[in-house]
């Protein structure tokens, strides 16, 4: 089945291009290449190789309502902390497409998602190594804005290869605001249905386990002058987990104002058993047809993302033993305006960000039991003349090392200083001063960066995380890069310490390693 289905689209895809005679071609490209060189200090050896290079082709043709495209991988083999099942050359992606105003259908691989994504997203995310989109086919219809479904069937790509695991969903978005006629007013109900099929060990059957797996999402918009709420519902069904049946569940809601530059929005999830996978044979971090983001600030600088959040799902995957979390934030922001008090002559945004999460207590309820994180930040952006602007952040972080296991959590206070100042229209310099300090884990840290500006072509930096409290180790980085058009070129060098690198509430885990990069990335 497999074989059929890229065999039809990619004879589909060769005969209408070939019998067209107008349309257009685009396409990208991207290569990132590491060289690891031995590093005593950071206790780093490189294996034989010493080279890892992951490549990137992609090209999209569109002719009228049609489209068709294809994505071809390869890993020489896959740079420094990522999925080991990546590391060959692969066409990993082909599609074709129809669609009209109100009608679409595609076959091969694409992407989706229900709702916010809790109960199924396929996407790629290539920083994190994470391509799962579905090999089948899919059938979408809008009428008239009032009345959204779309139905679709494939199966999941894992590292480079389709999956056995079937998946088979429909999804349907009614907007009674557009159906009453209410122009000022959003509102919408909309719902889910996901079945999962994978074929299971004799084991999984005696222990109650079933190959089909039936989950549903319900939700609910609003919106009005601002105001808006959102809620969602959703029911994974019975699974196994360690040869126990659960029931993953998860509920979601927000509310909050957005106008006359102030911003609020307040979110509650809890999350239980929802952990949900491609197939229970892999440990892959990969291994996902669901997103569960993490709610809280997403940071950029260095010393903020030494312990980034990463949601607790509970499933046998998990660092622990947990059933789940329950949680939220509270997010505002507010812009003053020009010719205010505090705004002055060029106005000021200012943003404050709580948010906090426990495990669950007990199963089946919202009850909080031990502490996973918390943080609370705060940060000021001015723009103080033409040439120079300064943001000022402070976050107060509070972390479970034994993810949910134990009481025990390391606090640490983050003051961050960053600094724009443009000298001349196409020469600038950004200054970024950090630092860390806590009273656990490796004590204190400082960090530094500095950008220097060229433009529109050559940018420069050089950086330093240094850990004075324990280690006394330097993490240094340098780098330099050069634009022309939609092509980038850029290489550095640096030591890297081990982690996390997240996107979203998704996270993959590195080494500590040393060596030079470099990258390429351009569109046509």
């Amino acid at each position: 089945m497999k074989k059929a289905i890229l065999i039809i689209s990619f004879a589909a895809l060769s005969i209408t291009a070939s019998a067209q005679d107008k349309g257009y071609l685009t396409g990208s490209f991207e290569t990132n290449d590491h060289i690891y060189v031995q590093d005593e200090k950071n206790r780093f050896t490189p294996d034989n190789d010493r080279f890892g290079s992951n490549n990137y082709l992609k090209l999209d043709y569109y002719n009228g309502n049609f489209s068709a495209g294809l994505q071809i991988e390869g890993y020489a083999p896959a740079t420094i902390g990522y999925p080991d099942d990546l590391n060959k050359f692969a066409l990993s992606n082909i599609y074709v497409n129809w669609k009209d105003e109100d009608f679409q259908i595609t076959a091969g691989t694409f992407y989706d998602q229900f709702g916010s994504g809790l109960l199924f997203r396929s996407w790629e995310d290539r920083l994190l190594g994470l391509n799962n989109a579905l090999m089948g086919a899919r059938f979408a219809y809008n009428w008239e804005d009032k009345i959204a479904f779309k139905a679709l069937w494939g199966m999941p790509r894992l590292g480079m290869d389709i999956s056995d695991t079937q998946v088979r969903g429909a999804d349907l978005s009614v907007s009674l605001s557009n159906i009453i006629g209410l122009d000022d007013i959003l509102l919408s109900v909309e719902g889910s249905v996901l079945n999962r099929f994978e074929k299971i060990s004799i084991d999984m059957e005696e222990a109650g386990g079933k190959p089909n797996s039936v989950g549903f999402s319900g939700r609910l918009n609003f919106d009005w002058n601002g105001l808006f709420l959102k809620g969602e519902y959703v029911d994974l069904g019975k699974k196994l987990v360690s040869f126990t049946q659960k029931r993953g569940n998860a509920q979601l809601l927000e509310v909050g104002y957005n106008g006359r530059g102030l911003g609020v929005t307040v979110t509650g999830r809890r999350l239980e058993w929802m952990g949900q996978k491609i197939t229970a044979r892999s440990l892959s971090t990969a291994n996902l047809i669901s997103y569960v983001p993490a709610m809280s600030t997403q940071y950029t600088y260095m010393l903020t993302t030494l312990h980034p959040y990463n949601p607790q799902l509970g499933d046998e995957s998990s660092f622990s033993f947990n059933s789940g979390e329950v949680g939220g934030q509270i997010d505002a922001f507010y812009n003053f305006r020009r010719g205010t008090a505090l705004g002055g002559k060029r106005g000021m945004k200012v943003h404050a960000n709580f948010s906090t999460y426990y495990t669950i207590a007990e199963e089946g309820t919202a009850k909080a039991g031990n502490l996973l994180f918390r943080d609370f930040s705060f940060d000021v952006e001015k723009q103080w003349t033409k040439q120079f602007k300064m943001l000022l952040m402070y976050s107060m972080q509070e972390y479970n090392p034994t993810y949910g296991s134990f009481k025990t959590t390391w606090l640490s206070n983050i003051f961050v200083a960053d600094l724009l100042y443009k000298w001349t229209p196409t020469f600038s310099t950004r200054l970024e001063l950090q630092y860390l300090t806590t009273q656990e884990d490796k004590k204190d840290w400082m960090a530094a960066l500095l950008e220097v500006n060229f433009a529109p072509h050559w940018s420069i930096f050089g950086s330093d995380m240094f850990n004075h409290g324990s280690t006394k180790m330097h993490y240094y980085n340098v780098g330099v890069s050069y634009t022309k058009g939609r092509t980038r070129i850029a290489a550095g060098y640096g030591r890297y310490k081990d982690g996390f690198i997240c996107s979203g509430g998704v996270c993959r885990q590195i080494p500590q390693y040393t060596g030079a990069n470099f990258s390429i990335t351009t569109s046509f």
